[in-house]
């Protein structure tokens, strides 16, 4: 009978690995795949529709899921919102912060994947190990370990050989492309995006420590409130005369919609099966998403070359996420005192976007599961 349980429990994790996996490589190549296909041709959707669309299904889902909870009455559903979000507006105030840096986060995602090919992009975004490291240590007094610094110095020499490698194979090529700033502003946007990733994330385990808030479900439906508001501002703000003069849903695709279903449920699903992955499974996850992403990229999508610097640099990458992950396998993550709240694991390498709000970052795993992003 043990055997069994333990054979079950191991098909799980595999399976845990494989969701993972292609979560993670699915959302990178169908982001990168909707910004690239009409180059030359029709004009591409507007991007913060993208991101409001996404915001408003997490949100609808997350409601979903608390009406679950409240076993499907919506007497219960109504009461509990009243007097956990409405008739408490100092508490559901603090998710301004997180929810503002998530929408900003998602518009420079899709801005830097507009710029860069996915594998340049994933590789580049694992720099959110350093950005969630050093805030931790900033705002949480977290101690980092020797071998975990090494990681990160690892991790940066492996991005920065990546950014020589896109150089390098511009000027050999003799390229010129229309935008001469394109590379620089997609990798400002992965920079900007990771500082906003570690930031968020931290800021939210902070909130999530010192919290009163005994459900999870109330803390991402808060947040999801606020992620509207600012996704509609970005909306109006950015690009309400291109939406005046083409729609709302111009240029929307069969891929814009998947990389918003991704988006939306993605959380849902990656939180679901997190809990039987260990830190060295997510570490595994990742480094065969980057590997999966390049090789679409380049067999695919025919927007990278590989090269012996791109390839190393890769590779010193995908070592430094299992470095960072192996170090804090052992280390378990205390937070806050309700049977609700699911965080799991203190150190995590895997960062699944903010879909239905499980967030897993790469120093801990926050599953925000709207029963938990």
């Amino acid at each position: 009978m043990e055997k069994h349980t333990m054979l079950g429990q191991n098909t799980l994790r595999y399976f845990s690995l494989f969701i993972l996996t292609l979560q993670t490589t699915l959302t990178v190549l169908a982001m990168r795949y909707s910004r690239k296909q009409t180059e030359g041709g029709k004009d591409l959707y507007i991007a913060t529709t993208l991101v409001l669309v996404s915001e408003l299904i997490k949100f609808m889902f997350c409601l979903i899921l608390l009406l679950i909870q409240k076993s499907g009455s919506i007497e219960q559903l109504l009461k509990a919102l009243g007097s956990e979000v409405i008739f408490k507006p100092s508490e559901t105030v603090k998710l301004a912060i997180p929810s503002s840096l998530y929408t900003i986060q998602n518009n420079l995602i899709l801005l830097a994947l507009s710029s860069l090919d996915a594998a340049t992009f994933q590789v580049t975004y694992q720099l959110k190990i350093l950005t969630t490291a050093f805030f931790s240590v900033l705002l949480l007094r977290k101690d980092i370990k020797a071998f975990q610094w090494l990681a990160l110095i690892v991790l940066m020499s492996g991005v920065i050989l990546v950014q020589f490698s896109s150089d390098g194979k511009q000027k050999e090529a003799n390229i010129v492309p229309s935008n001469p700033h394109k590379h620089l502003i997609g990798m400002l946007a992965v920079v900007a995006s990771s500082l906003s990733s570690g930031f968020a994330g931290v800021y939210y385990e902070k909130l999530l420590k010192e919290s009163a808030q005994p459900s999870v479900i109330i803390r991402n439906i808060q947040l999801g409130i606020f992620s509207i508001i600012f996704g509609t501002a970005g909306v109006v703000i950015n690009d309400w005369d291109k939406v005046s003069q083409r729609g709302f849903f111009d240029g929307y695709t069969s891929v814009v919609w998947l990389v918003i279903m991704l988006q939306a449920m993605g959380g849902l699903v990656v939180a679901a099966v997190i809990k039987y992955a260990d830190n060295i499974l997510k570490g595994f996850a990742t480094s065969v998403s980057i590997i999966l992403s390049c090789l679409c990229s380049y067999v695919v999508l025919h927007d990278l070359n590989l090269d012996l610097t791109f390839v190393l640099g890769t590779g010193l990458v995908i070592l430094a996420t299992f470095m960072y992950g192996i170090q804090s396998h052992n280390t378990p993550f205390i937070g806050s005192n309700s049977s609700n709240n699911l965080i799991v694991d203190k150190d995590e390498n895997e960062d699944i976007s903010r879909a239905s709000y499980t967030k897993v970052n790469n120093d801990r795993t926050y599953q925000k599961l709207s029963s938990t992003i």
